[in-house]
């Protein structure tokens, strides 16, 4: 992505796992339509754990636009724009958009903008026009190594000199790992939902462009879920 040249270690390291069917990744986008229909609050409406750590981080650098990547049911983006950020909320589900623009209504915000977005795509964004990218578990989502590697590019475009990408990952140390249909790589697919576990390694090889700033351990949920949370600044 980019005009970049994949090095010979990456090339082995994004083709060194089982087979991917790809066929069955794409088709993850029905079954989050069809939840978000049927729970339109199967997330809650508190804003969550990594968007109020993050806001910090945003306000700390005097950020003023945020992108988030898979915004689901758009908790985290409601929450920045009331806390006054330009919030750009894309995600793949329409079900999930409609009921985030029925949100921003309800509300009567003006600093956010919705669109129905794969973002295995190019992003809909200039080049270094964003402060900080900003995604709540959708790295883990049914995303192969070269898609990450090809989304992280691509946010290293849009971000501004200095920018900061945020993201969160379920990691090897969850009760899922290695649990359910194995669909290649470190995917797996638990009751209908295709997770991408991260490793430490996983991490280090989506950082080209970037410095990190921190690399930490956390949990959610009652289960728990075991998670990543990464913050990476741009290189200039």
């Amino acid at each position: 992505m980019a005009g970049k040249q994949l090095s010979h270690i990456y090339e082995k390291y994004l083709t060194h796992k089982s087979k991917l069917d790809t066929k069955v990744l794409n088709q993850q986008s029905q079954h989050w339509e069809k939840n978000f229909s049927n729970k339109p609050e199967m997330f809650g409406l508190e804003a969550s754990k990594p968007a109020k750590k993050s806001i910090k981080i945003f306000q700390e650098n005097n950020f003023k636009t945020i992108v988030e990547l898979g915004s689901g049911l758009g908790r985290d983006s409601i929450f920045f724009s009331l806390n006054n950020f330009i919030v750009n909320s894309l995600d793949y589900s329409p079900s999930g958009i409609n009921i985030i623009n029925k949100k921003i209504s309800e509300k009567n915000l003006k600093n956010i903008y919705t669109k129905v977005f794969d973002i295995r795509q190019k992003l809909p964004f200039e080049d270094s026009s964003i402060d900080a990218c900003f995604s709540h578990m959708l790295y883990c989502m049914a995303l192969t190594n070269r898609d990450l590697l090809n989304l992280n590019n691509e946010i290293k475009r849009i971000l501004k000199p200095d920018g900061i990408n945020i993201y969160t990952a379920r990691n090897e140390y969850d009760g899922d790992y290695k649990k359910g249909i194995h669909r290649g790589e470190d995917l797996y697919e638990i009751d209908g939902f295709i997770i991408h576990f991260f490793s430490e390694k996983t991490i280090q090889n989506l950082m080209n462009g970037y410095k990190n700033l921190s690399i930490e351990y956390f949990e959610e949920g009652s289960f728990p879920r075991k998670l990543f949370f990464v913050c990476n600044k741009k290189i200039n």
